[in-house]
């Protein structure tokens, strides 16, 4: 027995430092961000010189995708490598007191990389459910941590959203009627309402005090930030406001863009930076019905609510010094392939169901090819019946139905607009990608007949995914209870006027 003490020392020896040596990733997800918002991607008047040196530094792409073109599907999509059909994340977006949420046997990046010893966090804001005492919280779905909130910051009054000066107050209309905005670490309300001006030091120190720690304990790290920036109301802390050219909207992303500075330099004090992976891309496109506080989507069609190009192809960047060499790839690629990528990265076994996503490792690192070269576009309201609305394969995109959105309203292209209904194209409307990104020009019917075999291949492509595609129980349609929304002051009445720290 003695002389088995050695070999096994050797082995958690060798256990220890191959756990010791796995990358760190850090995961940032901005909110609402449009294709042309940023410094990098030619916004004249927005500033990211943070974000802009990861684009200058990393592979940025030109044609990466959401899985959907709003929050709660998007979310889903990208924690967990499938459709949102597939987890039931759809028709739109959870409510504060939605019954239903993830799937907890739902398995998400978080949980593969803890089974490879990593410590796990998320900050920022969540979006797929809260439920009966926090159930769907992220410490459920393989975070060891969380700070932040359990949905939109427009899901509540915002009459309490003031930045700094205190003057400032919220642009538009929020949910009213519903418990004010909470602060949630782990599983516990912390803070009802929440402090806008504070919110996001609030967010940095944590998630600087966490890869710290993990850099001291020699854990592997993986860290989820999702931001509020720079969704509808904008706010900023002190140190932000009022300092972009660009206004509100302007000082939320910059605040977004300092929070990106933040990490990068706990990555450097940590000594980790050249072992970290770092992705960032946005959920969905910009909410252009609220004009100029809205976003941009630079030349790309409509934006938020659609599946036009600017409603879920979105700006994305990863970065890596030393392993990912910098330049621009027009491979495509979605957020549906950041678990295997990072499984594949990390060695972490994939989860036994059917998965959406591809290992983007040669894009990354070979400057190869993209396994992926089809990507399906499901509308907000996804009908079983009717099933996607559009396909893109290689350069051409075919929409099969088109539809504009409230979310996308105020733009003077008419097809964006609410009262854009619902239309059916047989043949379906034609788009080369490439030399049209922004859709203004289908190629006309005396063209089609020259397009035939991409037309057919992509109908070929689109009955294959939806003959397969199985969805799963809707877990938005499980309705809202009000008494699910939470409260700092468990049980109390009368909700939600008493859900307010005292």
């Amino acid at each position: 027995m003695a002389s088995a003490e050695p070999l096994r020392f050797l082995l958690l020896l060798r256990l220890s430092l191959a756990v010791a040596t796995r990358p760190g990733v850090v995961l940032f997800l901005a909110d609402d961000l449009g294709y042309g918002d940023l410094g990098c991607c030619g916004h004249p008047s927005s500033f990211t010189p943070n974000l802009d040196r990861l684009a200058a530094s990393g592979r940025r792409f030109s044609d990466f995708y959401s899985a959907a073109s709003v929050c709660s599907p998007s979310r889903a999509a990208l924690l967990t490598g499938r459709y949102p059909t597939r987890s039931g994340i759809f028709p739109g977006v959870f409510n504060p007191g939605s019954k239903g949420g993830l799937p907890l046997n739902e398995t998400t990046i978080a949980e593969l990389l803890k089974q490879q010893g990593y410590v796990t966090a998320m900050v920022g804001k969540w979006h797929l459910g809260y439920g009966l005492n926090g159930i769907y919280l992220p410490i459920h779905h393989g975070f060891d941590e969380f700070l932040g909130v359990p949905y939109s910051h427009d899901q509540g009054p915002c009459q309490n959203l003031t930045c700094f000066p205190p003057d400032t107050k919220c642009y538009g209309k929020c949910v009213q009627g519903v418990v004010l905005l909470p602060l949630i670490r782990n599983n516990t309300v912390i803070e009802q309402p929440v402090s806008f001006p504070q919110l996001t030091p609030q967010y940095d120190h944590f998630a600087r005090d966490f890869i710290l720690r993990a850099a001291r304990q020699r854990k592997p790290f993986f860290l989820y930030y999702a931001s509020h920036h720079t969704h509808y109301p904008q706010f900023a802390s002190a140190e932000f406001t009022r300092k972009s050219m660009r206004g509100p909207l302007g000082d939320a992303l910059m605040e977004f863009d300092g929070s990106v500075g933040q990490i990068l330099k706990a990555l450097h004090d940590a000594g980790v930076e050249n072992n970290t992976l770092i992705f960032f891309t946005s959920d969905n496109g910009p909410e252009l019905m609220r004009q100029s506080r809205g976003g941009n989507g630079g030349l790309l069609k409509c934006g938020k609510g659609t599946t036009y190009e600017g409603g879920m192809r979105e700006p994305a960047v990863a970065y890596w010094p030393g392993r990912i060499a910098p330049g621009v790839t027009h491979e495509l690629a979605s957020t549906l392939d950041i678990l295997p990528t990072i499984a594949s990265l990390t060695g972490a076994k994939l989860p036994h169901v059917r998965l959406d996503g591809y290992d983007m490792g040669d894009i990354l690192f070979n400057n190869g090819k993209s396994k992926r070269d089809t990507m399906f576009y499901y509308p907000v309201f996804v009908n079983k019946k009717l099933g996607v609305f559009a396909v893109r394969k290689g350069r051409y995109k075919a929409h099969y139905f088109t539809q504009g959105s409230t979310l996308s309203d105020s733009t003077p292209d008419r097809d964006c607009h609410w009262d854009s209904f619902l239309k059916s194209h047989d043949p379906p409307l034609l788009f080369d990608l490439e030399a049209d990104p922004s859709e203004n020009y289908p190629l006309s019917s005396s063209e089609l007949p020259s397009y035939s075999w991409i037309i057919d291949q992509i109908q070929k492509e689109k009955l294959k995914f939806e003959r397969e595609m199985e969805f799963g129980e809707s877990q938005i349609e499980k309705g809202v209870d009000p008494d699910l929304e939470p409260c700092i002051n468990v049980g109390c009445r009368p909700r939600p006027s008493c859900c307010v720290k005292t």
